[in-house]
């Protein structure tokens, strides 16, 4: 698999198969409980930011509802304070379609201008709906999805945590519009396998559809920080499976990575990559930024997926996953 630049269909700005997850930026209500990284201040994000763009890593993916728009808001002054960014950055975020929001056309068209103003820009590249639990019918948000493409506020748009045959329902309903559907957002992992075993990925490739892989790293389970004898944060419950079991599969990242040079977590990315799919890591600091790109520029030979694939977990698809998604 190569690093070559990946793009949305509708978005005309490429991107590096890897981008960065924003879901901790300003999110302290979700973070907190001793979850959040009490020393995450915007000077750090800012670091963050420029580190991974001076790696070439341009995919911005966040949420209206991260940090109640704070996620937003700081991409915004990011980009009021180097604006030139703008041209390199692919902006990413999403709309989810609560119960009440029955009037999904108007309330996704508002919800977009609203994350616009935030970010401060005119558009955004990539517009999602948050999850795949809705009132209204897969045509209604199809609808509300071409209608916001067709004014001009978003170049592409895509869903996330949609099934095969979810994500076939909208993508059809889409074409009929003339509006490609170009990602579908989802949790996959070493210690999520699932949506590769279930044909997922294969779906996605057979309708052209980008899939953005979030927590690829397991709420940092498998970066080698935490291990059974020293747990993560219990605030951190997605992508949960006794640390025995992820220790295994970080003691195979562990042997991999040294014939590399390359960190668990690096090893942990590329495998992602390797399977098509983009992964969206969080990042705290420009040290995380950096660690993250290392994941660029060099490939996993067959055999090496191999064994990660044989250590791999399968995972669970919760409700809660269908529901929300993050990253």
């Amino acid at each position: 698999m190569s690093d070559a630049p990946v793009t949305f269909a509708g978005c005309p700005r490429p991107t590096a198969p890897l981008g960065v997850g924003t879901w901790a930026w300003g999110d302290k209500a979700t973070w907190g409980m001793g979850g959040y990284d009490t020393e995450l201040t915007e000077g750090r994000i800012a670091e963050a930011w420029a580190a991974s763009l001076a790696a070439g890593v341009t995919l911005i993916n966040t949420a209206e509802v991260y940090g109640g728009g704070e996620s937003e808001r700081i991409i915004g002054r990011l980009l009021a304070a180097d604006p030139s960014a703008r041209s390199r950055v692919v902006l990413a975020t999403k709309f989810i379609p609560l119960p009440q929001k029955l009037n999904v056309k108007g309330a996704l068209r508002s919800a977009l201008l609203a994350s616009v103003e935030r970010l401060g820009v005119e558009r955004v590249d990539l517009y999602q709906i948050h999850g795949p639990v809705s009132l209204r019918s897969k045509a209604a948000l199809a609808d509300a999805l071409a209608a916001v493409v067709d004014e001009g506020l978003t170049s592409a748009v895509g869903v996330s945590n949609y099934s095969s045959g979810e994500m076939q329902r909208i993508h059809d309903t889409l074409a009929r519009a003339g509006v490609p559907l170009a990602s579908n957002q989802i949790e996959l992992s070493l210690l999520r396998r699932r949506p590769e075993t279930v044909g997922l990925l294969a779906e996605c490739r057979r309708l052209g559809v980008v899939p953005l892989a979030y927590s690829p790293l397991g709420q940092g389970r498998l970066t080698g920080k935490y291990s059974a004898a020293q747990p993560p944060p219990g605030s951190r419950t997605f992508s949960t499976h006794p640390m025995e079991e992820v220790d295994r599969v970080v003691a195979v990242l562990r042997r991999l990575g040294q014939a590399h040079d390359r960190t668990p977590a690096q090893v942990a990315l590329r495998w992602i990559i390797e399977k098509g799919a983009v992964p969206i890591p969080g990042a705290k600091s420009a040290e995380q930024a950096t660690q993250n790109a290392g994941a660029l520029g060099w490939s996993l030979p067959p055999g090496d997926v191999a064994a990660l694939d044989a250590a791999a977990l399968e995972g669970t698809r919760t409700l809660r996953q269908r529901i929300w998604q993050h990253g």
